[in-house]
Formats: C-alpha cells, structure tokens, sequence
C-alpha cells in the first residue's frame, strides 16, 4: 500500500509540475506583446506626412499600453521606412510577415505605397487598414483591407466633386478646365475623379497634362496651362510639387478665376507658412480639420499630445489633417480586436465589415472595397494669408470651409484674383 500510494504522490506530483509549466508558458505567452506592422514614408518627398503618422500611431500605442494593452497584452508597433517608394513596400511587407512574423497589420501610409502593399497582404490573407489611400482597393477588391480616408465609395471623384460644386455655382458659370497632376497613383486617381466630374457637369476639358514627380522646374508645367487660359485649373500634386506649382503660378502671373484641387503639401504647416499669401486664393481639398463641429471625444487630447510630441521630434507643429486619421486607424484596429477577441484576420475583417467605429474623427463604417461608407471631405480656401506667420493656422480663419455647406465657415473669393488682392 505505501508503494502504491507513493505511486500516486509522484503522478500527483509530475501533473503538478506539467500544469504548472503548462500555466507558466501560458502567462508568458499572454505577457508576449502584439506586434503591429507596418511602412512609413520617413525619409522621400512624402516624409513631412509620414512622420506625422508614425507619432500618431506611437500615442496610440502608448495610450492602448496605459490601459492595459489588447487582450491583456502590451501593443508594439514594428515599422521600416519605405523612403517613399513604392517599389521597396512589397519586399517590407513580406520581411513583417516572413521574418519578423507579426500578428497585425496597419498602413501604409499614402496611395502610392499601399496599392503595392494589397497585393502581398492579399497573397497571404492578412487584414489591414491603409492611411490616406486614394481609390487603392479599385482595381484589387481585396476583401480584408481598409481605407483610413474620408473619400466614401466613389474615392476617385471625392477629391474632384466639391471643387466644381463651387465652380458650377458661379454666376456666370466658368467653362473651360486645365487638369495637371503628377505621374504617380494618387494624383492620377485624383485626376481620373477630376475627369469624371468635368464631363458629368459640362465643363470643357482644354489641358490634360502629367508631370513626373521628380520635375524641379515647374515654369514650363504652368506655362502650358497659361498658354491655354482655362477658366478653371485644377491640379494633384504631392509636398515638393505644391510648392513648385504654387510659386510657378505665381511668378508668371498665373489668374485663372478658380485655382486649387488636391495640393496635398498645402496639407502640411511648415510649407503653408514658407508659402505665405501666395496661397491667398486656391481652393483645396481637406481630408480632415478640427472645426469646432468636427471635435469628437477625443480628438482635442490626440491633438494636444501630437503637438507636445511635435516640439522634440521636428515635425508639423500643428498635425491638424493627417495625426487624427492615423490615431483612428488604431482606434478601428483596437476595437475590432477587443469585440472578437481575437487576432485572426478574418474573423477581424469580417467584423470591421459589419459594424461601426467610434474614432478621433467621427463614427466611421465601411463599404465596397473597404472605403468610407458615408464620405466626409472638405474644401477650404485661403484667405488673407500674410507672410511668415505659424500662429495664423492655429485656427481656421485663413483658412475658410467653403464646402460643404453643412460645414460651411465662409463663402468662397471668387474669381481667383480677387482673393490675391
């Protein structure tokens, strides 16, 4: 009998020890962080707004850490620099999912470096939400990604429809249409919703010209639209060609009545403050701004945080437009994994499918191909811009909501050379 029962001891014993390394390895693997990956442009001509989202997505993560993490596990953003070129993304995206072996995805930031990324996530069914991305999904439909990008379900003509509504409403009406945008995705897709609308409301198609995003000297570029005097000039430009454009245009005395389009560089503060006055007058699509209606919980304490941040890290002092949609992806990401409670990239994508996400930027759902179910973009124009000044964009008096007319802070200048006096 005590052979036996001593028999019985060491069983009990050895389950013990199993179920305690069993526990062990449990807890540990519970403690082991979330990695979240992702490329950001950090470097390349579209780094300003890259930047900007890299520092919303680190005060996401640490704002998700101080409440006890996801699932009870610590979140960690693993990340590389892109460069802005879209041929290193495939590559990265397939090291996060190869080597490194991440358990989620977020990003890319930009349109031109999330179309290559869709198809790699796509190859290996992995869920992502891509950061201001224009019309990225059109061509894949990939099923498991989603847009971080308030264009709704016609993204292409989103950045186009507001701009000619303004134009259409002047009395008379201006007829003729110049189109320039850069040789890359994003602008060609803002260009292609540009064409879209253009022939949906009559107007006059006389200049449809591309440029390549490496082009420096912009005199030729805006010339040629001189040499046509469209009533209308409407161009997509990213950080380095807004600046050429805008001062080209200026400096051979460009006064078309209505100027403006998708100026993504006038997106960014420290070139609205080199530009000055010599955006006095241009039309531009917002994506985001923080207008008194457009706080929503939470939206006032990112800010203050991104510009706390701002101050040691060198970049946009103010992150108005791009930091609030780069924290509420996260946020989507967050509350998609907390309601399934788990990390399988289906059961997330199908969740983020059917329900709604309260963000920094408002209560968002999605539709075909991932985008925005309901749209929510702005045009602002600048106003009495004077030269040299950063405090002059801490609120949006220079620059004045025009459309749409829910959000209205002002009426548009028009023509174009009135507003420059």
């Amino acid at each position: 009998m005590r052979t036996s029962m001593s028999w019985v001891r060491s069983i009990g014993l050895a389950a013990a020890v199993v179920a305690g390394a069993l526990f062990a390895a449990n807890a540990a693997r519970a403690a082991d962080p979330i990695r979240i990956g992702t490329t950001l442009a950090l470097t390349g001509g579209v780094a300003p707004i890259g930047k900007q989202v890299l520092a919303a997505l680190q005060i996401w993560r640490d704002d998700v850490n101080a409440k006890g993490g996801l699932l009870g596990r610590p979140v960690e953003l693993v990340y590389y620099d892109d460069q802005s070129n879209p041929n290193n993304v495939p590559q990265l995206f397939t090291k996060l999912i190869d080597v490194d072996k991440v358990d989620l995805f977020i990003g890319p930031y930009a349109t031109n470096m999330v179309a290559p990324a869709i198809p790699v996530l796509a190859e290996h069914k992995k869920t992502t939400i891509g950061i201001l991305a224009n019309a990225a999904n059109s061509r894949l439909h990939y099923d498991q990604y989603f847009s971080m990008l308030p264009t709704g379900p016609e993204p292409q003509k989103s950045f186009a429809q507001g701009f000619f509504e303004l134009a259409a409403a002047q009395n008379p009406k201006p007829k003729t249409v110049a189109i320039v945008a850069a040789d890359a995705e994003f602008a060609q897709n803002a260009a292609d919703g540009a064409r879209q609308v253009v022939k949906e409301m009559g107007f006059d198609l006389v200049l449809d010209n591309k440029y390549p995003p490496a082009t420096t000297d912009y005199t030729p570029v805006m010339r040629a639209v001189q040499g046509v005097n469209p009533d209308i000039l409407y161009v997509a430009a990213y950080p380095p060609d807004s600046v050429g454009i805008v001062r080209a245009a200026n400096e051979i005395g460009l006064t078309p009545k209505m100027f403006g389009g998708a100026f993504i560089g006038l997106l960014v503060t420290p070139i609205k403050v080199q530009l000055g006055p010599l955006m006095n007058g241009i039309v531009n699509n917002e994506v985001f701004l923080p207008a008194s209606s457009l706080m929503f919980p939470g939206t006032r304490e990112m800010l203050a945080k991104y510009q706390a941040m701002a101050k040691d890290a060198g970049i946009d002092p103010l992150g108005p437009a791009f930091p609030p949609l780069g924290y509420a992806a996260g946020q989507v990401l967050a509350q998609a994994v907390e309601a399934t409670k788990s990390l399988d990239q289906k059961k997330l994508a199908d969740y983020m499918h059917t329900h709604t996400f309260s963000t920094v930027v408002g209560d968002i759902s999605f539709g075909k191909d991932g985008e925005w179910a309901k749209p929510r973009v702005f045009f602002t124009q600048f106003q009495h811009v004077a030269p040299n000044s950063l405090d002059q964009f801490r609120d949006y008096t220079r620059e004045v909501v025009v459309w749409p007319k829910e959000y209205k802070t002002g009426d548009m200048i028009y023509p174009y050379a009135d507003a420059k006096k």
